[in-house]
């Protein structure tokens, strides 16, 4: 194995995740915004999301920390083939592979409680247009109804 096997790992890798990342974040901030727009007066969704976005919290800190870890073995695997320690170097990058996989892991987690907390909102949202539509419709027949 040379040294720049585990230099071209983590570039491909880093940038992938980020445009997944960019692209959630744009969707996640326009169903936020339509939330917010729509809930002047009702708050039943706020307890879901707190849980929600706990849990969230807590898988994000241990997929940061595990590609953190991913990064350092990496680094020290190049290291150690620098200096000619070439089974230390594979048993170093193999263990960074292995906590990259654990970080993708929870990346994935994160994603699908991601999108359940998206799902909460766009139902609130649902809820409310229908309850308006209700009422709208209800002020509208009165109206009709008067002579």
């Amino acid at each position: 194995m040379t040294l720049t096997t585990p230099a071209l790992l983590f570039p491909a890798i880093s940038l992938l995740l980020l445009a997944y990342t960019n692209r959630f974040l744009v969707l996640a901030q326009l169903i936020r915004k339509l939330a917010e727009e729509e809930r002047s007066l009702h708050q039943d969704v706020t307890a879901r999301q707190i849980q929600l976005l706990r849990k969230r919290i807590s898988l994000t800190k241990r997929m940061q920390v595990a590609g953190v870890l991913s990064f350092l073995l990496c680094t020290l695997s190049m290291f150690g083939l620098f200096l000619s320690f070439e089974l230390l170097g594979m048993i170093l990058f193999g263990a960074s592979l292995v906590t990259l996989s654990v970080s993708l892991v929870y990346s994935l987690w994160e994603v699908m409680i991601s999108t359940n907390a998206l799902n909460v909102q766009l139902q609130d949202i649902e809820a409310l247009g229908g309850d308006q539509k209700r009422s709208g419709r209800r002020s509208r027949d009165t109206t009709k109804e008067a002579p």
